[in-house]
């Protein structure tokens, strides 16, 4: 079972949201789950309507069963200087360099060791045990991580500190943090929608976390209308059965059937489009060789009560389990 659930996703298909309703997933059944944001965008705190994360593990949500799900937005600054008390016990020494702005200068002129930190400090909560029982102190750890496009450098921090520190405390903490990631501890989930771009980037993602050693857990279909047309009633969109039509709806006693017909024909016309551009994407995600799960459409943006149907709906696929 992976403990450390990893959900990236083009910009738009919804990846906070889905991993917001993972993170309630994975805690249902008195379960402790910690969802880490990583991107300083808030996203978390948005979709909750609570005030902004703070730099600590904050309880923010009770799932079905008396689960908890806490959350923590990771700041690289702040990571740095516990990175720093860690390993060289710099203390007060360490804030005295954020005042001088070398902490800003070395999480932005060193975007790998800034991968490192943010990394790390998930990682760190995948291998902490409580020091009274020794077992985990969560059961689950969910980020919430960057975009598709960037998902493969972020998490492959090795290479990125490769030529920056071969030996000392950096290294050894990249080698811990490959060490999770590239286990089975460890699985990547890639969030689209059935449609073209997202879809082959989530292909391109999924290539290159592959070629990286990086593990695949799944891809998460987002959004996903009903089909409200059957097979045979698409096919006859396409055809022309104006007067057919025109025909029956009188025959109902609907008056005006004439006017009707149009904008009747367009919509199943615009419908049948999107079910055939769907069945291409399905097509092209079934080439992949992972595991797809499909998520129902939310209508216009997602409300607490819409992350918690999705986190039934990703316990009942068994997402993550």
């Amino acid at each position: 079972m992976s403990r450390l659930q990893v959900v990236s996703g083009k910009g738009g298909t919804g990846k906070t949201t889905v991993a917001v309703a993972l993170a309630l997933a994975l805690a249902t059944e008195g379960k402790r789950t910690l969802l880490v944001e990583v991107e300083g965008r808030q996203g978390i705190a948005q979709l909750f309507g609570t005030e902004a994360l703070p730099y600590e593990e904050r309880k923010i949500a009770v799932a079905p069963g008396g689960g908890e799900v806490y959350a923590l937005a990771i700041d690289a600054e702040r990571a740095l200087l516990d990175y720093l008390q860690m390993f060289y016990k710099l203390g007060s020494a360490g804030r005295a360099l954020k005042k001088l702005g070398a902490i800003d200068f070395a999480t932005t002129v060193a975007p790998g060791v800034r991968d490192v930190l943010l990394t790390g400090k998930a990682c760190e909560a995948v291998r902490r045990r409580d020091r009274r029982t020794g077992e985990p102190a969560y059961h689950h750890v969910v980020m919430d991580a960057p975009p598709t496009g960037r998902i493969t450098r972020f998490l492959n921090v090795n290479d990125e500190v490769a030529g920056l520190a071969r030996i000392g405390p950096i290294h050894n903490q990249a080698q811990a943090v490959m060490r999770v990631l590239k286990s089975p501890q460890t699985a990547v989930h890639l969030v689209t929608l059935l449609e073209e771009m997202p879809v082959q980037e989530t292909a391109d993602g999924i290539a290159e976390l592959r070629e990286a050693d990086l593990p695949v857990g799944g891809v998460l279909v987002n959004m996903v209308r009903p089909h409200v047309l059957d097979e045979d009633a698409v096919r006859a969109a396409g055809g022309d059965h104006r007067e057919e039509i025109t025909r029956a709806l009188t025959a109902a006693g609907l008056g005006g059937a004439e006017a009707l017909v149009g904008p009747l024909l367009d919509e199943a016309a615009e419908h049948a489009e999107r079910v055939a551009l769907e069945r291409e994407q399905r097509e092209t995600l079934a080439k992949l060789r992972v595991p797809s799960h499909e998520l129902p459409f939310l209508g216009e943006g997602a409300d607490i009560a819409g992350v918690y149907r999705l986190a039934r709906e990703l316990r009942k696929l068994g997402v993550g389990a």
